[in-house]
């Protein structure tokens, strides 16, 4: 596909002069138009954030800053009809921004840092010099609502409403606080996938360094979740005692979450559904008993919601004095745990080399922008009320065409977006890189001093 025929259809795009609210909605219908694109990258999309945010600190004028370092970056532009170009690089943040001016992709992905310029690898290839490999790369995490298609019943696959978007919700407080306080990670990026899920970036330099075992030493201290269709218990929850990370993890967060809304939001127990949660427990003598009793009474007489009554009857059943087997007394956790702890994609986290898309990109699917979330408030974030492609049109019409520059997404919607990317994200990273570029430097000088002494 040649450029012109990449921007067929876009290049005439314009934007009216503002009209009433009616007209407005009109002229943007909802959902995704890739005539808008255009728009959007020339007059929202952060393009000198991404360059600063990738460059980590290599920007500078320090002698120590690498200015390779962003050029060894592989980006991925995914365009109409789903043609893809691999392996994309840029020099500096014109290059890049003009770059993606240029294809208005419908999808950017982010790869890692390589050896040498990922666009020029097929001549190191052919020269017999084969050190194109992967160097760095931010730790990710990809988590989907589809992955808890049995934990919930009010949608399936890649839908997603208000009622289930809450495992979300607990998945992004789980990882968050294990990354902050079992790792030692500071610079974390929690972002809205655009339709049924969020992605993670961990970008201290401890994290980008990572090689691949090492990855996956920390992908598997957060597998707990083994079953599948067909599997009656989710989970395995082994040993004496549970691992801090998990009591940590049910005290705080999954316990309340799944006994104050899921129980009630999905209806876990109803009659058309407690069969499911009675072949988690291993005792046929329990079983039956809870069977017999839910059987008879349909609708509790204290008038509390049906769910809760039966999870109460359950719990105490479970874990009542005469009940000495630790899986019986642990069953409840069990139980939680399968209905509510993360579910993370482990082959996204465990290679270096993994593609993910790009924050502030828009969802071909869905029109809505890829925002960051920030874990501190994101029981507040809902899904369906992010940035679309068709609202932000609307806001720049109201706005005027005189905003330029960085004044026209502060008059959108996306600027709460990228002002929390700039202020909570970026320039705190950005600090810290510029530390560990000077410690580094220094410590290399004082090696060298060292050496001319001896």
């Amino acid at each position: 596909m040649t450029k012109e025929e990449a921007q067929n259809g876009r290049d005439d795009m314009l934007i009216d002069d503002p009209k009433p609210q009616n007209a407005q909605v009109e002229a943007f219908p909802e959902g995704f138009d890739p005539n808008y694109l255009k728009v959007y990258y020339g007059r929202l999309f952060p393009h000198a954030d991404m360059f600063k945010w990738m460059s980590y600190g290599n920007d500078g004028k320090h002698p120590a800053c690498d200015q390779s370092y962003f050029g060894r970056r592989e980006f991925s532009f995914t365009l109409d009809n789903d043609i893809y170009l691999r392996f994309q690089s840029f020099k500096s943040a014109a290059e890049l921004e003009n770059g993606i001016k240029d294809n208005c992709p419908f999808k950017i992905d982010i790869g890692p840092v390589y050896s040498v310029d990922p666009s020029k690898r097929l001549a190191y290839a052919q020269s017999g010099d084969n050190i194109f490999t992967p160097v760095e790369r931010e730790l990710v995490f990809d988590i989907d609502i589809s992955d808890y298609d049995d934990a919930r019943y009010c949608c399936s696959g890649a839908d997603v409403c208000l009622d289930c978007w809450p495992l979300m919700t607990i998945a992004v407080k789980v990882i968050d606080t294990a990354l902050r306080d079992d790792f030692g990670f500071n610079h974390i990026l929690w972002v809205y996938s655009g339709r049924r899920g969020v992605h993670c970036w961990v970008c201290d330099g401890k994290a980008r360094r990572l090689n691949n075992e090492q990855r996956s030493a920390v992908a598997d201290y957060f597998r707990l979740y083994k079953g599948n269709s067909n599997s009656k218990s989710k989970v395995s929850l082994l040993g004496a005692a549970l691992h801090p990370f998990l009591v940590r993890s049910y005290v705080d967060v999954l316990k309340d979450f799944f006994e104050e809304k899921l129980l009630c939001s999905q209806q876990l127990l109803s009659d058309e559904r407690y069969e499911k949660i009675l072949e988690m427990i291993p005792d046929e003598s329990i079983t039956s008993e809870l069977r017999g009793k839910w059987q008879d009474s349909r609708r509790p007489s204290s008038g509390k919601d049906v769910n809760v009554v039966r999870w109460e009857q359950l719990k105490h059943l479970l874990q009542s004095g005469k009940q000495k087997a630790p899986a019986i007394r642990r069953c409840v956790e069990e139980i939680v745990f399968s209905f509510t702890y993360p579910r993370l994609d482990m082959e996204v986290s465990k290679h270096m080399n993994h593609l993910l898309k790009a924050p502030f990109c828009v969802h071909p699917k869905t029109g809505r922008v890829c925002v960051p979330i920030d874990p501190a408030v994101c029981d507040e974030f809902d899904p369906t009320n992010v940035p679309t492609l068709s609202k932000l049109l609307g806001e720049i019409n109201k706005a005027g065409l005189q905003a330029e520059g960085d004044k026209v997404w502060d008059r959108t919607s996306m600027g709460k977006h990228i002002r929390y990317f700039r202020e909570s994200f970026l320039q705190p990273l950005l600090k810290s890189c510029k530390v560990e570029i000077e410690g580094s430097h220094s410590v290399k000088v004082q090696q060298s001093k060292n050496s001319l002494n001896w």
